[in-house]
């Protein structure tokens, strides 16, 4: 049994990796400050007697004693990170410093959750880790963007400079279960506003694409990155090379709900991508993993969710 130690703990994906981590037979010390993390997303576990729940903002030191880190405290959404964009790169940065001292004092492994925000609005499409991004440093973004660019940085320089094991996984468009209803993210949006039978809202003429990962598939692609072999650091892609534009996924989920709702266009915000597909071959290739759940099916479960949550 480990002692495992899940910053973001109650967010959407921290509280599946804490599911994971203890179905395994692990202990589980769950941190969150409760920003966007939400004690409902880890009611189930507050019973579980491996499973601990500490209140707490990475930005400040934590002292514990645990045999493993993953690192994902950090607002994901545009509408959360930039509602205190200082806040959000000081998480993102001293939180990484924070975490990295931890696991630099008890000698033990510690998982960076990045994100694909690291390529910017990329001039290369699909995007290998290879691929150094085109991010617009002074731009409303750039507070998470250049955070996790950041903290990617922390942590190549903790790994050389005083040989901490790490491993930094950039994730992609991730949905599910427990994601936050206001989160402003693509997904919740719309089947949010279906339900509730609104104009569902498109930015831009709908034609920009993404690639959407089920909550399942990622949390077991993070899973496989933490125990993969001594040496291997990534970053490595985790994310679903399956691409759908924004109209596609609008008028899947308006026939999976059976909705009403009507398309509404809005302007495209500042910096948003226009392209977002991962190249996956080294995450199949050193972690034996790629997605295995297609949209239609995740869709289907995420809606259940929300229909559930939000009494529809």
């Amino acid at each position: 049994m480990k002692r495992i130690l899940v910053t973001g703990g109650a967010g959407f994906l921290g509280s599946h990796l804490c599911d994971l981590l203890l179905k395994e037979g692990n202990e589980v010390l769950c941190v969150d400050n409760l920003f966007t993390g939400r004690k409902v997303n880890i009611h189930h576990l507050l019973n579980n007697k491996n499973f601990e729940f500490l209140r707490h903002d990475v930005t400040f030191p934590l002292y514990v004693e645990v045999d493993e880190i993953y690192n994902l405290a950090c607002p994901a959404s545009p509408v959360h990170y930039q509602f205190d964009p200082v806040q959000t790169t000081k998480t993102s940065v001293i939180g990484a410093i924070n975490m990295l001292g931890l696991a630099k004092r008890l000698k033990i492994k510690i998982l960076q959750a990045s994100t694909s925000e690291v390529y910017g609005d990329p001039e290369i499409h699909p995007q290998p880790e290879s691929y150094k991004g085109s991010v617009n440093t002074i731009g409303i973004r750039a507070c998470y963007d250049e955070g996790k660019r950041c903290a990617e940085t922390l942590f190549f320089d903790y790994h050389r400079q005083h040989q901490v094991n790490i491993k930094v996984m950039r994730i992609f468009n991730t949905y599910g279960p427990r994601m936050h209803p206001q989160d402003g993210r693509v997904v919740s949006n719309f089947i949010v506003q279906a339900l509730q039978g609104k104009d569902i809202t498109v930015f831009g003429d709908g034609m920009q694409t993404r690639s959407f990962c089920y909550v399942d598939d990622l949390i077991n692609g993070m899973h496989k990155l933490m125990n993969s072999k001594d040496g291997f650091t990534g970053p490595v892609n985790i994310g679903n090379p399956t691409e759908f534009t924004m109209l596609e996924l609008a008028e899947k989920i308006i026939a999976i709900t059976d909705s009403k709702s009507k398309l509404n266009f809005f302007p495209l915000p500042q910096d948003d991508p226009m392209q977002r597909k991962p190249v996956i071959e080294m995450a199949r290739r050193e972690l034996s993993w790629e997605p295995k759940i297609a949209l239609d099916e995740g869709l289907a479960n995420t809606i259940a969710y929300f229909r559930k949550s939000l009494k529809i």
